[in-house]
């Protein structure tokens, strides 16, 4: 249930994190879920903004879209077979080319999202095939499974996990005893290095990549730990604990100037660690119980953490720096975040998309809708570019004018 997104080559600002060329990646440029966007309306006509065009021949899925300046991505599923969709800004399909079998089991359809770098196109399925596609074409340039090349285990609700690219590697966690976290060459789908990582299960996490002076630092959750492996050689630096009742740690945890915010759901809670000693080691600087997204992921914004809970299901506000909350609301149902131009766009379960103010004064939704197109949960993720923000649900996928 987990989703993808949008980048170009970055500078280091709030994340600490840029990536060594092109790549559009899931939950922004940063991996964050900000969205550069600005100039942005800050309320909505009374019916919502205006749809520019929507694509409602898709079959099943919980992807976000992928955009880039030349195309929009989205990976979907029909009578068990996933593929991938290539449309023009202007939604008008190009091609679309299937990556095998997918996730026909609890919660049947498409869960990764299509990782863009160069030339190339990478999407995880649910049962573990990674597959690398000309950007072009659709043509199939490479694939290799994680369950039957790299000891990995398609866990209860599949591989969710949104590939991360950087430089000639591709990153991704097959969950194996020994190959519990693997890098591929990007280009031939070659074996870099493997990382036994703790020996556990996969946790529906994308990694995330972080620039420090000393070395790129990988950081993703594993069944019971978040871990931090050095990119060059696959070497584990550090494991900290981090259980929940259902091993599911679907969140991209969250960084900013030597502080990592790691957090899920099922009543776990969020932890801040502080890296010490050039990303070698870290230390727990605070734990909070009542904060603990599920799917939903969270965002930073001025010095303030804004998310919905699992347990807890109210949206939240918490002080980056003290743990302190600074309000709980439930004028929303929980789910997911991102954020651009100071504002928060909250997507819940229910289908209700706002707009509300990034303030940890108050939860104030500014303007509301209702996405009554597509079809079952309401899980993917908003993407912002360009002015334009992209929602996917189900059978379809919508375009909003919202500059």
């Amino acid at each position: 249930m987990k989703n993808s997104i949008a980048i170009l080559i970055i500078t280091v600002i709030l994340s600490g994190t840029a990536f060594s060329q092109d790549v559009t990646h899931w939950r922004g440029p940063l991996a964050n879920g900000i969205f550069p966007d600005t100039g942005l309306l800050k309320i909505w006509p009374d019916n919502g903004p205006d749809l520019l065009w929507s694509y409602d021949e898709l079959g099943q899925g919980y992807s976000s879209a992928t955009v880039t300046s030349e195309a929009v991505y989205i990976p979907t599923m029909f009578d068990g077979k996933g593929y991938i969709f290539k449309l023009l800004p202007d939604g008008t399909l190009v091609w679309k080319v299937s990556y095998g079998d997918e996730f026909t089991e609890s919660f049947p359809g498409s869960r990764s999202s299509v990782t863009v770098a160069g030339d190339q196109l990478y999407m995880l399925s649910g049962y573990g095939i990674l597959s690398c596609f000309s950007k072009s074409d659709g043509k199939l340039l490479w694939k290799v499974s994680l369950v039957r090349d790299f000891d990995g285990d398609t866990i209860t609700w599949g591989y969710n996990e949104t590939v991360v690219v950087n430089g000639d590697n591709v990153y991704c966690t097959p969950g194996g005893k020994v190959s519990n976290v693997i890098a591929l060459n990007r280009f031939t789908g070659e074996l870099v290095w493997r990382s036994s990582g703790n020996g556990e299960l996969s946790a529906y996490c994308t990694p995330l990549l972080i620039d420090l002076p000393e070395r790129w630092l990988l950081v993703t959750h594993t069944q019971k730990s978040i871990l931090g492996i050095d990119t060059r050689d696959g070497k584990l630096l550090w494991s900290y604990p981090h259980p929940n009742k259902w091993s599911v740690h679907a969140n991209t945890p969250l960084y900013n100037d030597g502080m990592l915010f790691c957090y899920s759901g099922y009543g776990q809670g969020g932890v801040m660690l502080k890296l010490e000693n050039g990303g070698t080691s870290v230390s727990g600087i605070w734990t909070i119980k009542d904060f603990d997204p599920r799917i939903g992921g969270a965002v930073l914004v001025n010095g303030y953490i804004y998310g919905s809970g699992d347990n807890n299901r109210a949206w939240q506000c918490v002080d980056w720096m003290t743990e302190k909350e600074k309000y709980a609301s439930t004028s929303l149902a929980k789910g997911d975040v991102i954020s651009a131009d100071g504002m928060l766009f909250c997507y819940s379960e229910r289908g209700e998309l706002a707009l509300v103010q990034a303030s940890p004064e108050e939860f104030k939704i500014i303007s509301e809708m209702r996405i009554v197109k597509g079809s079952d949960q309401h899980w993917a993720y908003p993407v912002i570019y360009d002015g334009i923000l992209y929602l996917h649900h189900g059978s379809s996928l919508m375009a909003f004018k919202i500059k």
